[in-house]
């Protein structure tokens, strides 16, 4: 019998990375999606049959929360996290055989802005706001459930950087088009992890039958704003990048559809709990994930 993974919300960016990684892995992976030739969400047979058995869920089912925070968006953005992660819990309640281990998304954005100190999982302070009322609700969602025969693990993400999608692309055009400077003041922290460390994150945590609980997935070594843009132009070429104002990231992110919060929200995350597990991160520092990101190196 082959080993099944269940990735629900799977078609992603990050979904479609851990799938190819876990396939390559010798893993059987079935995704749980509303796209075609996808086990579907409102097929409820069909998603029980994919979970027994399973060695492990990982949900990462959500709408994207670049866009506009209007109503309509906030209610998307809210169910979509909410609804499917209760779908979840009630079909491992059915199964007989159900995976030993389920990874929740959740996301890093539920700590405070924080220029003073790092948010970590024992110490790390709730922010305000609808971003945060969406990812304690989510957690709460998560961890209301009980579920003897399953370790429950809720991974607060940093922003990812991969080659294939994430904020990669709308930075990489911020560049090339000579914007590339600092947003904002350029003090915001921003914690991210490279995804390759988020899937060996994955794997470490399903290995390690100890562990359950928050998880912060980021990188021990966050860094500024400005040097982050500074990174960039450096592995991209382009020496030269005008700095954006607030006034001009609140306009253009009208144009756009999206939220500044996305870009001047400083995210100060540490992940104390990994780093105290003992994971190694392949790629710990800021200027080694960009540039492998920007270039062809593995």
């Amino acid at each position: 019998m082959n080993k099944k993974i269940v990735i629900a919300g799977g078609t992603g960016f990050v979904g479609k990375y851990l799938s190819n990684r876990f396939g390559k892995a010798g893993y059987e992976v079935i995704i749980i999606s509303r796209q075609p030739g996808h086990v579907h969400w409102d097929n409820e047979a069909a998603v029980n049959e994919a979970l027994e058995g399973a060695e492990m869920l990982i949900n990462l089912a959500g709408k994207s929360v670049d866009c506009r925070y209007n109503e309509q968006n906030r209610k998307a953005i809210f169910d979509s996290r909410i609804n499917t992660t209760r779908m979840l819990g009630n079909a491992l309640l059915n199964c007989a055989n159900p995976p030993q281990v389920w990874i929740n998304s959740s996301t890093a954005t539920i700590y405070r802005h924080a220029q003073d100190r790092p948010m970590t999982e024992s110490a790390g302070e709730s922010g305000t706001g609808f971003s945060v009322h969406v990812a304690t609700n989510w957690e709460k969602a998560f961890f209301d459930f009980r579920l003897p025969r399953t370790r429950q693990l809720a991974l607060r993400m940093a922003i990812v950087l991969g080659r294939d999608g994430g904020v990669m692309k709308p930075l990489k055009n911020l560049v090339r088009t000579g914007l590339g400077g600092k947003q904002g003041n350029g003090e915001q922290m921003f914690s991210w992890i490279h995804i390759e460390d988020l899937y060996r994150v994955v794997v470490f945590l399903q290995q390690h039958d100890e562990l359950s609980g928050v998880f912060n997935a980021s990188s021990p070594c966050p860094v500024k704003n400005k040097e982050l843009m500074q990174l960039m132009r450096k592995h991209m070429g382009i020496p030269v990048g005008l700095p954006m104002p607030v006034w001009l990231l609140r306009m253009g992110a009208v144009f756009i559809r999206t939220e500044t919060e996305l870009v001047l929200k400083s995210r100060w995350v540490i992940p104390e709990k990994l780093l105290q597990a003992g994971f190694e991160f392949k790629y710990p520092l800021p200027e080694e994930a960009i540039k492998n990101v920007l270039t062809d190196e593995s």
